[in-house]
């Protein structure tokens, strides 16, 4: 096949499989004019939804960039036992459905289990809270640091730290003035795409959240809400605002994402 018959294969399968689907929504969003989309999206419920997709998604975005610079500098830097399970493990979110993930943390987690009904007691309860919500979405996005880091830790190597090391300086020292200059553009690539990850999941969210409206609905659920509920124009509005953080997100990831022989 001619190269380009390839592009107009892949042109063909992206056209049907994406952009007529995202096409349709906005068309939907903005028949009416602006006007409906405004007013839809500066509702309490709303607002409300927004608010929460940002706390979640923040505090997420915080734990997953602090755990992911962490492990990858313990993956490339250190040779221990257990260390291909451990990189391995990593990699499970990408093959466990998010259902799944949100079914598992109400079994650890739940109101009923031995740990949530020791954390609810004490006025901490995880499931049907923000904090369930913070921790099935940090699960959901964890690779996504940790993968981008990592193979710029090992193309950069451990001369300059080693050299640093022998002239006195502290880990500390070694860590802010040599490695995180170094991996800063692959880092700030990999916070954009945990923090699109984040404000666009859905399965293991709507299973940990309970879904209450105006408590713990995040912005995906509040589209699936207003849609079940016949409100198509702030279904529509939010779906619409979700895909302008998902192209603006991948758009910045583009300038940001490291390109061969650069750090």
């Amino acid at each position: 096949m001619t190269r380009w018959g390839l592009r107009g294969v892949a042109l063909v399968y992206l056209a049907f499989l994406l952009m007529m689907p995202v096409g349709v929504i906005l068309w939907r969003t903005f028949q009416h004019g602006f006007g409906p989309v405004t007013d839809a999206l500066t509702t309490s419920q709303a607002v409300h939804a927004f608010r929460v997709t940002a706390i979640v998604a923040g505090f997420a975005v915080v734990l997953n960039t602090v755990f992911g610079v962490a492990a990858a500098i313990l993956l490339v830097r250190h040779r221990f036992p257990g260390r291909r399970i451990l990189d391995a493990v990593i990699d499970l979110p990408i093959a466990v459905s998010p259902v799944v993930v949100g079914l598992a943390l109400i079994l650890v987690y739940g109101r009923n289990t031995s740990v949530g009904g020791w954390l609810g007691d004490r006025g901490f309860p995880i499931i049907f809270s923000i904090p369930g919500m913070v921790i099935a979405t940090t699960f959901v996005a964890l690779p996504l640091v940790v993968r981008a880091v990592a193979p710029v830790l090992e193309e950069i190597g451990e001369e300059q730290e080693q050299a640093a090391a022998t002239l006195g300086a502290s880990t500390f020292q070694r860590f802010t003035r040599i490695t995180l200059p170094s991996i800063r553009g692959a880092l700030a690539y990999g916070v954009v795409l945990a923090l699109a990850r984040s404000l666009g999941e859905y399965g293991a969210v709507a299973v940990v959240s309970g879904r209450v409206v105006g408590q713990t609905q995040t912005v995906t659920l509040f589209v699936q809400e207003r849609y079940q509920n016949f409100d198509q124009t702030a279904a529509y509005a939010a779906a619409t605002a979700l895909v302008v953080v998902a192209v603006v997100s991948l758009i910045i990831s583009r300038f940001l994402r490291p390109r061969g022989g650069e750090r």
